[in-house]
């Protein structure tokens, strides 16, 4: 479903990332691990092609970084969910309204539209907030929020960067059990971390990257 083979790039520190080479199986749970700044964003970057390979490819399902056009990279990654640290809601904008924006903008029907959305928000424990604006909303909150906005497309896979970063141990523990029974129905998950201490506690596949290369 997802694969690197011998992937080489340059990012904005101007430190290589290269020989970067695994690949991700239909259902899997797996951690990107390293410390900060060893590359483990710009490897997720790379998956949804925000940027691409000096050297190799990548594979994501029927879309591969060879073959690639700007045009067609919308529609990879409607097939990707995205989770970010810093969640990157629309301030603007309802609960509801965040989690539905992606599927206002492919023009998806309205009333399938509210199924998703409503049955998303539920799968998160959210539907009593999808009122609320994000302001209104404790930090676990809104990453859930960001987790059903990247659930909504039914993805083949979540890319999650540092979801727990910004968070207290409880919380933390609270997102990891959501991105668990995410997973145990069969929704791929990629977790960038850089806390060893929160994988040991999981049973997971471990891909680390050090000095821009896999160990």
């Amino acid at each position: 479903m997802l694969s690197l083979q011998n992937v080489k790039m340059r990012y904005p520190t101007g430190d290589g990332v290269e020989n970067i080479t695994f690949s991700i199986n239909r259902g899997e749970f797996a951690f990107l691990v390293g410390p900060s700044g060893a590359g483990k964003s710009t490897v997720l970057k790379l998956i949804y092609m925000d940027e691409m390979p000096q050297e190799g490819h990548l594979v994501v399902n029927d879309f591969s970084s060879l073959y690639m056009t700007k045009r067609e990279v919308p529609y990879l990654r409607r097939k990707l969910g995205i989770v970010f640290q810093d969640f990157k809601l629309f301030a603007d904008r309802t609960v509801y309204e965040n989690v539905a924006f992606s599927l206002y903008v492919t023009n998806v029907r309205r009333n399938i539209i509210k199924r998703k959305v409503l049955r998303t928000l539920a799968d998160v424990g959210l539907s009593h907030k999808r009122y609320k604006m994000p302001h209104e909303l404790s930090g676990g909150e809104q990453q859930r929020v960001a987790i059903a906005r990247a659930l909504v497309n039914d993805p083949y896979i979540v890319l999650a960067d540092e979801p727990t970063g910004n968070l207290d141990p409880e919380t933390a523990a609270d997102i990891m059990a959501l991105l668990e029974k995410i997973n145990s129905g069969g929704t791929a998950i990629l977790m960038a971390t850089h806390n060893y201490e929160l994988v040991s506690h999981f049973n997971k596949r471990i891909i680390r990257i050090e000095n821009g290369r896999i160990i």
